[in-house]
């Protein structure tokens, strides 16, 4: 065997025919494609930050905020410019919590509940106007309830 026929193993730098893929038909180089997978968790959160982009409390129209998480249900009425928070009711607190009774989670006539208790206080501070901030979350269920009884209450959304 004459060595400058092997001498491409010794070579520091490839040669072309090292390059040739074994079958002409597939691509020579090869890549992993790998998917941006998010949580909901972090898709909640990107659509509270294209909303908040748009909705924006006033001291004349104060954002109603949501938050709903699978234990409890709390409620906000923010004054954005002054960041101040107006009236608030969760069930988280005693005087609310000890009023339902539920094992499992806020159900949609705790939520009705909720919406109800805000829109009075909300009244008694004299706020009438609010801009609904569902906070990410799909206007449906809970989030729903709690608006249609805010708004039955006498809020105007």
């Amino acid at each position: 065997m004459n060595t400058s026929s092997l001498s491409f193993l010794h070579s520091p730098f490839p040669t072309s025919s090292s390059f040739l893929p074994l079958n002409p038909q597939t691509p020579s180089f090869s890549f992993v494609v790998e998917a941006h997978s998010t949580t909901r968790r972090q898709d909640r959160t990107a659509r509270h930050i294209r909303i908040r982009k748009k909705v924006e409390g006033t001291p004349e129209r104060p954002r109603l905020s949501v938050f709903r998480s699978n234990k409890h249900l709390s409620v906000q009425v923010i004054d954005d410019t002054n960041m101040h928070t107006l009236a608030s009711v969760s069930t988280m607190q005693k005087a609310v919590f000890e009023e339902f009774n539920y094992t499992a989670g806020p159900t949609v006539e705790v939520a009705k509940k909720i919406g109800e208790i805000i829109a009075k206080s909300c009244l008694d501070k004299g706020i009438t106007k609010v801009a609904f901030d569902r906070g990410g979350y799909p206007y449906h269920g809970r989030v729903q309830a709690l608006a249609d009884a805010a708004r039955e209450h006498g809020l105007e959304f």
